[in-house]
């Protein structure tokens, strides 16, 4: 005869949808470099070591305008890629992978849209040869990085940085790149998804990590301590773990990180709203996130948003996201190492 606890169990497997998963390894602590203006010098890496950092993301920006179908990078830019920053250009990105290894670091390197006069997030054609004129295009750049990740032994390939509305909208576009970048780049891939849309991609089976632009709302308070924002994680991490166990996959941070401001943790994604300056929200803002989430076993570690490799973000303003030589890389410092 079956006893009742035996019964119990059987019920509560049943009603388990999917198995539980533990992401297998040691948890990714990365940066996402910015590009810098000219050459820096070989010690510009240095503090992501002395933070803890193992990883950076070497971020190649290609370009386009809204409502136009055509796309520009390195490989077709022509006389317009005289305006690109040194860390933007074909020279710098390998550069700046070089100078990361001879540092002991690992990279990830992570193609990235800008849009002048609009948002990559919402890119999308109403016509069919639009589409097309842009799909091309835009799969010669990610195979174009996909040569140079393969060629300088890049550890993850971060295919595209928050197409979101593009993925959805494209899923065999999307499929065919993948199968097409795993002919020319044998290591490890993501995508970077924003926070609100990750769940919505129709590829992630095809990856090796859920990568996720991690810019959660979590409280709109001023100020909030770190067990309220602890708190505020909650709900966000069911929703991640469950994401996990459906696809057996791990979750990766492909950009995490906050404003040194009030209202930090408020819509975390805005950059160009006021700032009254205040480090101890961003540094909370940390410290929640790194006692919340970095222990959780399905979580593969993340990269935070943003580090530069020059002193020159000091008098930038639009540049608070930066945790350097404030209380949040304390707080890193601190859980990293």
């Amino acid at each position: 005869m079956i006893s009742r606890a035996i019964v119990l169990l059987l019920v509560l497997l049943g009603c388990q949808s999917s198995p539980p998963f533990v992401h297998n390894g040691p948890k990714l602590k990365g940066v996402n470099l910015v590009a810098p203006r000219q050459q820096p010098g070989p010690e510009s890496l240095e503090t992501v070591r002395e933070t803890g950092g193992e990883w950076v993301a070497v971020v190649p920006y290609g370009f386009c305008r809204k409502n136009e179908p055509h796309f520009y990078f390195s490989g077709n830019m022509g006389d317009r890629g005289k305006w690109q920053w040194w860390g933007e250009t074909p020279t710098g990105v390998a550069e700046t992978i070089r100078m990361a290894r001879q540092q002991g670091l690992k990279v990830m390197l992570k193609p990235h849209v800008w849009m002048q006069g609009g948002s990559h997030l919402d890119l999308t054609f109403d016509r069919e040869t639009d589409w097309q004129t842009f799909e091309a295009d835009y799969r010669q750049y990610v195979l174009h990085f996909a040569h140079l990740a393969d060629s300088l032994g890049v550890d993850l390939y971060c295919i595209t940085t928050e197409l979101d509305r593009f993925a959805v909208a494209r899923p065999d576009f999307w499929k065919q790149l993948i199968r097409d970048v795993k002919t020319i780049y044998k290591g490890k891939l993501t995508y970077a998804a924003n926070w609100d849309r990750y769940e919505q991609i129709p590829f992630w089976n095809e990856l090796d990590y859920v990568g996720v632009d991690a810019y959660f709302p979590l409280s709109d308070k001023q100020d909030p301590s770190v067990n309220t924002l602890i708190s505020s994680w909650r709900p966000h991490l069911r929703q991640l773990r469950a994401f996990s166990y459906r696809l057996q996959k791990s979750v990766l941070f492909t950009e995490f990180g906050y404003r040194s401001c009030t209202f930090s943790t408020q819509r975390p994604w805005e950059s160009e709203t006021d700032c009254s300056t205040n480090e101890t929200a961003q540094a909370n803002a940390y410290a929640a996130l790194l006692e919340a989430v970095w222990p959780q076993p399905w979580f593969a570690g993340g990269f935070v948003w943003k580090w530069f490799m020059t002193d020159a973000h000091k008098v930038r303003e639009r540049d608070q996201f930066s945790p350097q030589g404030k209380s949040a890389q304390v707080v890193l410092r601190k859980n990293w190492q």
